[in-house]
């Protein structure tokens, strides 16, 4: 019988080889190949094990006819196009947490070398001077830090920093209250954490709600002399903007390990004295690389050989035999819960998930799961997979509850996601439309019917006439083709909710001008997968 055969694309420790090896998988470790050499080889292969250099297109994928698995010795899938190897039933898995304590201790020394001026200092002395003088440092003891993500890396940034004597500030949606006094730290909203800190350091995914989170707007907002810390993703940051506070003083100092560019080209910030930057360093330790090359080696082969799924972001761990019944609940479970986290304005506290009719007999815990994926993955993005879903809910100290019923009403099944945010509640609705088809039939009581993919713009207005036409104006000004429109109410001339499906992503200021029509209220944009 022939071994299926690993092909290792991107350089990773040599005990994720030996672990592939020694599970009885022929490996092949060809690093630095074009994506036409890669192409080419592809096809022989079973598995791939890759970093962030090797880019696995949808071209790629289409050459790899054998290719059943692909694992990421990392947690960021930005270079995989999950949503075609999934298409074609290949399963892509990720090491979330192997960089965990690497990249919070890389964000405590840009904050120290930040406020001591260490590279600026050691520059100066290997030029021969001694400036002792020019480069006073602040003391971090006592001083506010404002966390922006307490996911793992942001809560272990915030123990060291407790350590040190500083007192900490978190801005996290999905952080409940009981959880950050179990942290010791006090939760409060983006503005107040602006406002407040006198450092400020980011742990977030990059989203098209944290895209340029610091921008000019946010900076006005914050302390004069605040220092920032970008250790998360490129792109959080407005460069320009970052660069016009350093050099009018209103940003005392930033430090970058991530940049919009990489490597950043003609960056005015490199020019500054009171700019640091290391180029993407935040997971580059010997221990985090060999850690995350030892747990994908394990996965990738606990996989091929075994067929145990673990740490998958596109495929729960399901029976074959079960999976054609209980598919389409997970792919529905999946987008409700999506849904309806990015419509929420506040944390969470409790998830209930409601099974009603024939749905109730089936085995629920992988449709639970997907629910709490769908709910935890905008703010998490990849660190969230089918497996640690759960786990990460129970961390964050939110609250899981099932309950099943055989009244579905008018339907075979349906599913009820609920939300509850401090005394607010919020719940979605949804069914299977020929079995297969997902479906939203209520948001937040308003009875509507909402093909859950795409772009939606989800909008809370008075019943009044024009509201509509205006919103359509505004988005045929812009060229923004709507696809598709839904519409419920709860009483002629009350409150209304509008959901607009549009053929491509709003920008921030069509949102800003959509926001301020007569009659709308409030204004979601919510992204799902086609």
């Amino acid at each position: 019988m022939n071994k299926m055969k690993v092909l290792v694309s991107d350089n990773i420790s040599p005990k994720g080889v030996k672990i592939l090896e020694k599970a009885g998988l022929d490996v092949d470790v060809k690093t630095g190949m074009t994506p036409k050499e890669l192409k080419k080889e592809i096809g022989k292969y079973d598995g791939l094990v890759i970093r962030s250099a090797t880019k696995v297109t949808s071209e790629i994928l289409g050459a790899a006819k054998k290719l059943k698995v692909i694992g990421r010795a990392g947690s960021g899938l930005d270079n995989v196009d999950k949503g075609e190897a999934t298409k074609r039933g290949i399963v892509v898995m990720n090491t979330p947490g192997g960089n965990t304590v690497t990249t919070a201790e890389h964000t405590i020394a840009l904050i120290v070398a930040m406020a001591r001026q260490v590279p600026q200092a050691t520059a100066s002395m290997k030029q021969g001077k001694w400036e002792k003088k020019k480069f006073m440092g602040v003391e971090l003891f006592g001083k506010t830090l404002g966390i922006v993500g307490l996911g793992n890396i942001g809560s272990h940034v915030a123990k060291v920093a407790q350590g040190m004597g500083m007192d900490i500030l978190a801005y996290d949606p999905f952080l409940s209250e009981e959880k950050a006094r179990s942290l010791g730290v006090e939760v409060v909203s983006l503005d107040k954490l602006f406002k407040k800190s006198d450092v400020i350091t980011l742990h977030i995914p990059l989203t098209d709600d944290t895209r340029n989170l610091i921008d000019t707007k946010n900076i006005a907002k914050m302390k004069k002399g605040v220092r920032i810390i970008n250790a998360s993703r490129g792109g959080v940051v407005d460069e320009q903007a970052l660069y016009m506070a350093l050099k009018s003083g209103k940003v005392a100092s930033a430090a970058l390990d991530v940049f919009e560019t990489e490597p950043p080209s003609d960056s005015p910030l490199m020019e500054l004295d009171n700019f640091i930057c290391t180029p993407h360093l935040g997971a580059s330790t010997a221990d985090a690389q060999e850690n995350v090359a030892v747990a994908v080696a394990n996965q990738l082969a606990d996989y091929l050989v075994r067929g145990i799924v673990r740490n998958a972001v596109n495929v729960p761990s399901v029976s074959a035999d079960a999976l054609p019944v209980l598919e389409p609940y997970i792919n529905l479970a999946e987008r409700l819960g999506s849904f309806l986290a990015q419509g929420l304005d506040g944390g969470i506290d409790k998830i209930i998930i409601e099974y009603k009719g024939e749905v109730a007999g089936l085995d629920l815990e992988p449709v639970t799961v997907a629910a709490l994926k769908g709910i935890l993955t905008p703010i998490l993005e990849e660190t969230v997979n089918f497996i640690n879903a759960p786990s990460i809910a129970k961390e964050r100290g939110i609250e899981v509850k099932e309950t099943t019923t055989d009244d579905a009403g008018d339907y075979h099944s349906m599913l009820v996601i609920k939300i509850m945010s401090g005394r607010k509640e919020y719940s979605v609705s949804g069914i299977l439309h020929g079995k297969k088809e997902p479906r939203i039939i209520e948001v937040n009581d308003f009875v509507v019917e909402v093909v859950p993919e795409g772009e939606l713009l989800v909008i809370a207005n008075n019943d009044k006439p024009g509201v509509i036409g205006n919103i359509g104006m505004m988005l045929a000004k812009h060229r923004i083709n709507i696809a598709r429109m839904h519409f419920g109410r709860q009483k002629q001339g009350g409150r209304a909710i509008s959901v607009v499906s549009v053929d491509t992503a709003v920008s921030r200021d069509i949102l800003s001008k959509i926001r301020k029509l007569p009659n709308v209220l409030s204004l979601k944009q919510i992204r799902l997968p086609n």
